[in-house]
């Protein structure tokens, strides 16, 4: 006989861990290489309300580090694809898909829609990444945001830390620059990694909006990140 699709977690976490997780609301933004696989690792430890947020279609080249990109997904929404993954993890999952890009005019609307007992952000932008940021920790609500998983190889230099420990990361570097509260410094967890980019690895590029550069990606690093920003969600919930 096979047992629920829930035995493993509760085993591990427990009856209460699982009901913690089952009542808990947790925002991803930007589910892209890294908020791809946050979103699936949330889904599947079962949390119950899920609220994923991207503007963004599939194209061929995140075909090689994203969990929405694949050949029968291309040119989709991003947070469709997603919001169809988790439907076929957990149909029981309260989940709202919002397919939109973020701005000043919607960020704070979008954070006080909901109670949010959780908030992963993985915004490539840093305007709108910077906003999100002080906008949740201004209204209180726990966050882990991802920094710069670009330009990396090696996953066991992976860290959690708050942003104003972090260190050798670039994308880190200029939200503290632009953050100018101390508090939001010391606050906001983040996920990073030390490891030095080959500055070779980077292409320039013109007329893209919002972008500057392309950063050399493989396949695992942003999984790693999407997936540690998951279990830092996790694990909070599960423990307070």
């Amino acid at each position: 006989m096979m047992g629920h699709w829930q035995e493993r977690t509760e085993l591990l976490v427990g009856q209460e861990g699982l009901d913690k997780l089952g009542n808990a609301h947790v925002l991803i933004i930007g589910v892209g290489g890294v908020g791809g696989f946050a979103a699936e690792a949330i889904a599947r430890a079962g949390v119950g309300k899920i609220t994923i947020v991207d503007g963004d279609t599939v194209e061929q080249s995140n075909r090689n580090r994203q969990i929405a990109a694949l050949i029968s997904t291309d040119n989709q929404p991003k947070a469709s694809v997603i919001g169809n993954r988790i439907k076929d993890i957990n149909p029981n999952a309260q989940l709202e898909i919002r397919e939109e890009y973020l701005d000043g005019e919607n960020i704070e609307a979008l954070l006080s829609a909901h109670p949010y007992d959780y908030v992963i952000e993985c915004i490539d932008t840093l305007q709108p990444k910077i906003s999100v940021i002080e906008t949740a920790i201004s209204k209180k609500l726990r966050i882990i945001s991802s920094m710069g998983a670009g330009g990396r190889m090696d996953p066991t230099q992976t860290k959690v830390s708050r942003l104003k420990d972090s260190y050798n990361c670039n994308l880190a570097k200029m939200i503290r620059k632009r953050i100018k509260a101390k508090s939001v410094k010391r606050k906001l967890k983040v996920v990073f990694s030390p490891e030095l980019i080959d500055k070779s690895k980077v292409k320039e590029v013109n007329g893209v909006k919002h972008k500057r550069s392309t950063i050399g990606t493989i396949s695992y690093m942003p999984a790693v990140f999407g997936l540690t920003c998951a279990s830092v969600a996790i694990r909070d919930i599960v423990e307070n």
